[in-house]
């Protein structure tokens, strides 16, 4: 009898790296885990405390360091390096985009060399536009690399909606599409609470529902991760969480609808940009991409959106 051995690499082993290991060994995704940093010394360190909390965990997973040739036969890559945002100076995303490059090439030919050929996962910011970068450079499989992007958003929105609706985050349904950055925007027409449709509601019921500012909700759901980062000067456990999730989608063979950015070659009027929108995932990686009804404005909003991306990767690939 052959025993599944589910194999997973990390590059970045940092603050993000960490935390996505520590969400996958806890919830059993994987066996193994291998981290690579240019920082050697830290992805021993992080590897053998991970490795250690699996003792009182409910199952083991093998947490080490390593280097490309571990990727050779492992199933899913995981992308985490790059620089935070500098908050002092204004920073966004997509700012760090040239010295997220710089990082970006090494790990490219990393894995080129490896011969990895399985799905991957890359987080890195700004995460659409290096996940497209990554996908050009190596001539990947679209369907196979892909990024977590507004999945995290996505769980950020539906706190805000939670937190202005009185109704528990779990019974709301919501996707920010997009970028995972600035440009993001919420899919308002295909919000549900409960299974009923947020316009219906605002509709049915005007004292609860009829006053809500979604502008104001929008901007506090995009604005999550720099409360977090303002705070404690990164984010790591939503991210963890929103890796796991999209991890067992694929690893499970789900079928399941999660929000990531992926190539659209025609969905919603756009054809040559990674931009994050409901898709199907599966063991293959990205089997279909769910295009939602949105309203003219809302697709106003998403085109200016992925103009955004197009324009910033264009500026990837000449740096």
């Amino acid at each position: 009898m052959e025993l599944q051995k589910r194999k997973i690499i990390i590059a970045g082993a940092g603050h993000v790296g960490s935390h996505a290991g520590y969400a996958l060994i806890s919830q059993g995704l994987c066996e193994e885990i291998v981290y690579i940093d240019v920082d050697e010394n830290k992805a021993r360190a992080q590897a053998m405390d991970l490795f250690d909390s699996t003792v009182y965990l409910q199952k083991r997973c093998l947490v080490r360091a390593g280097n490309y040739t571990d990727a050779a036969d492992g199933d899913l890559f995981i992308v985490a390096a790059g620089p935070l945002p500098d908050m002092s100076k204004g920073q966004t995303r997509m700012d760090t985009l040239r010295e997220t490059i710089a990082i970006i090439k090494d790990v490219v030919e990393g894995i080129r060399s490896s011969g990895f050929h399985g799905i991957i996962l890359n987080i890195s910011n700004p995460a659409d536009v290096v996940t497209h970068y990554i996908q050009r450079v190596l001539d990947y499989p679209a369907e196979k690399i892909f990024s977590t992007s507004t999945t995290l958003d996505s769980a950020r929105l539906r706190r805000a909606i939670s937190e202005a609706v009185g109704v528990d985050q779990k019974s709301i349904l919501a996707y920010a599409l997009g970028e995972h950055g600035e440009s993001q925007m919420a899919a308002w027409s295909a919000v549900t609470i409960g299974g009923k449709p947020l316009f219906q509601l605002m509709e049915e019921q005007p004292e609860r529902y009829g006053s809500l500012d979604l502008k104001a909700i929008a901007a506090e759901g995009k604005a999550g991760g720099w409360h977090i980062l303002a705070g404690k000067g990164s984010t790591e456990f939503g991210i963890g969480a929103a890796i796991a999730e999209v991890v067992r989608a694929v690893f499970g063979d789900e079928n399941r609808v999660l929000p990531v950015s992926t190539l659209l070659t025609g969905q919603y009027g756009e054809n040559g940009v990674y931009a994050s929108v409901p898709s199907l995932l599966n063991r293959h990686g990205v089997a279909e991409v769910i295009e939602l009804n949105l309203t003219e404005e809302e697709l106003e909003e998403f085109h200016k959106s992925c103009q955004t991306m197009k324009e910033n990767f264009k500026l990837a690939l000449t740096l």
